[in-house]
């Protein structure tokens, strides 16, 4: 068995809302084992003996999040050790207080070379960014995550399909 986590986008947030325990409900009808869901943000944990690609699982989930919850589901799938790297890899002071410790994960890798490259012209006290094994790290100042030049990079149309970012202190929770 595999430990997966599903990273769902824009999940109880902008009249997009779905309860836990349907979340679970849906999981656990797709057959997958030991699943669960961490905080109301779209974070479900599963295991799968599945032997399809992570690709093709990704699409399955997000076609049965479509067909239950009726809305235009996207979902960044990583196993477990992924999520761990990720969360370890956290380039930055994680318990300065006055930042953000932000992880964006991307459904394809081109995606995070290209949000990467923007590190190259980015002011590093306002976007401070870092690339990673498969994501990218940013730790803004608490307050400004809709304001800085990489916010609104990362806010432009193209990205809602193939990115999602955590909290460093959420993928904790997860990993718990």
């Amino acid at each position: 068995m595999t430990q997966f986590v599903a990273l769902l986008r824009g999940v109880n947030v902008g009249g997009i809302t779905i309860k836990s325990a349907e979340l679970r409900a849906l999981f656990d009808e797709l057959g997958f084992a030991e699943v669960r869901t961490v905080l109301a943000s779209g974070n479900v944990i599963f295991a799968s003996a599945k032997r399809e690609s992570q690709a093709s699982l990704k699409r399955h989930i997000e076609q049965a999040l479509r067909d239950r919850f009726g809305y235009d589901a996207w979902i960044v799938l990583v196993t477990r050790e992924e999520l761990e790297r990720a969360a370890d890899g956290f380039p930055f002071d994680a318990d300065d207080e006055s930042r953000q410790p932000w992880v964006i994960f991307a459904s394809e890798a081109g995606i995070v070379d290209e949000l990467t490259r923007f590190a190259d012209e980015a002011d590093p006290d306002v976007d401070p960014l870092a690339a990673g094994d498969g994501v990218v790290y940013w730790n803004p100042v608490k307050g400004t995550t809709v304001d800085t030049p990489f916010a609104k990079l990362l806010a432009k149309p193209k990205y809602k399909p193939l990115t999602t970012n955590r909290n460093l202190r959420t993928l904790r929770k997860i990993l718990g």
